[in-house]
């Protein structure tokens, strides 16, 4: 069933044009209404006015003329026609009907014929679509006809064309000077919007740029800058007590090994060293899990070759897996955290799993890497539980005996941190999918 499209549908959805339509459209629909008003209500009645002087000008003229109809009369009436800004001409048995210049006539037109035949009360023949300035109005008289043309100024008002063309120009004007405000006021606010996604992406070369635009604008841009050096300083200071908590536990765990080692074997030793090999792992997850992949910086590589690497190092393990990759995928990651996350994504799977299929493939433009097993999945509602730090599912997923359930979180958090995103669904081989999707350049 189609969605009926709402007038919301239409509308632009970035703030630059939304804020210029709500600009220019009362603006444009305002001079819209003066532009008709003006039209109707002056340049029209101006020109009926107009019209009706020249057709009374006219008759006065033919009345003249048709009570003495000599030569010297038509004389006095040319001289008269002149002081009127009229030019008169007669045609002795013509037709009333001249040719016309033009095709069609002007809509003030018709304020002139109407004019004429009220006041002459007779069929009248008038033509204004000649090019120049004048207009021609054929009256018919018992000689043949009296030309009369009379300039267009004198018939119609000239300020209606003047008034549109000055009424464009300002609409033209302002819409100029709108789109450079606004251009001005949605700049900072793009570049305020730019730094956050290179922050959240972990780049560090964004630096600190001049707080500009609406006051608004400015204090959340300060406000900004104020939340990513505590944000920094917090990652610093989590990065300096990690060192220390690294050091403090490796050290002890190192002589426990070499304590174990020195000791005569037994089976109690060796459940020791096994438990002691599961804490020194657990220690690595949770330092990789609270260390992310700020240290590292991005480069352009091909996320595909990495993908392959996380592959032949799990097929080395022992795991049954099988890639498929399409072209070249390219795309400014930073490497040893994208590998970690794809091996991480690999691990769980064939942890659940016997059959793994990884695939990688452009989708739009974004990279879209697929990891596919073949075990017993997981419940829709509980995908986004598998994403919390050291949540297992051992109720649905009970194979995976090591670990601390931090691999899709460290996965997910890579993900993110490239702007990018990993989420899990139902797996065609029947177990879990999960998607790791990276932007890439198109």
């Amino acid at each position: 069933m189609l969605r009926r499209r709402r007038l919301r549908d239409y509308m632009p959805k970035g703030l630059y044009w939304r804020t210029l339509l709500i600009i220019m459209a009362p603006a444009a629909i305002l001079q819209l209404v003066v532009t008709l008003v003006f039209l109707d209500d002056h340049w029209q009645a101006t020109s009926k006015r107009m019209s009706q002087g020249v057709a009374s000008d006219v008759a006065l003229l033919i009345q003249l003329y048709e009570r003495e109809p000599t030569n010297e009369t038509f004389a006095d009436i040319e001289r008269m026609a002149r002081t009127l800004r009229l030019e008169v001409a007669l045609e002795p048995h013509a037709r009333l009907e001249g040719r016309r210049c033009g095709v069609g006539s002007s809509v003030l037109d018709r304020y002139l014929d109407a004019a004429l035949s009220s006041e002459l009360s007779r069929d009248v023949w008038y033509d204004s679509s000649c090019p120049g300035r004048m207009v021609q109005i054929r009256v018919p008289i018992p000689e043949g006809v009296f030309v009369v043309r009379a300039f267009k100024d004198r018939v119609q008002a000239r300020s209606g064309p003047l008034f549109v063309t000055w009424i464009f120009g300002a609409t033209v004007f302002l819409a100029i000077v709108s789109i450079l405000f606004i251009r001005n006021q949605v700049r900072p606010i793009e570049r305020l919007a730019d730094a956050m996604e290179q922050f959240g992406r972990g780049d560090e070369d964004e630096g600190v740029f001049r707080a500009r635009g609406a006051r608004e604008v400015r204090q959340a841009t300060h406000a900004f800058f104020d939340m990513r050096n505590r944000i920094r300083r917090h990652i610093d200071q989590r990065a300096q007590l990690l060192a220390g908590v690294s050091h403090d536990l490796r050290t002890p765990l190192t002589r426990l090994k070499l304590q174990f080692a020195l000791m005569p074997p037994s089976p109690e030793l060796e459940d020791a060293k096994r438990d002691l090999a599961d804490m020194e792992r657990t220690l690595e997850e949770y330092l990789a899990f609270a260390r992310g992949q700020l240290a590292e910086e991005a480069e352009n590589v091909d996320v595909g070759a990495l993908v392959a690497e996380a592959v032949h190092e799990a097929q080395r393990s022992g795991a049954a897996i099988t890639l498929t990759a399409q072209g070249a995928l390219n795309a400014p990651v930073r490497a040893r955290a994208i590998k970690r996350c794809v091996a991480n994504l690999i691990d769980n799977a064939a942890a659940h799993g016997d059959r793994v299929e990884v695939g990688a493939r452009h989708e739009g433009a974004a990279l879209e890497i697929t990891i596919d097993d073949d075990g017993p999945g997981i419940p829709p509602e509980l995908y986004e539980d598998a994403f919390r730090p050291f949540s297992r599912l051992d109720e649905t997923r009970t194979r995976n005996a090591k670990g601390v359930g931090l691999g899709l979180a460290i996965a997910r958090d890579v993900a993110r941190g490239h702007g990018g995103e990993v989420t899990l669904s139902k797996s065609p081989l029947g177990g879990l999918r999960a998607t790791l999707r990276l932007p890439a350049p198109a």
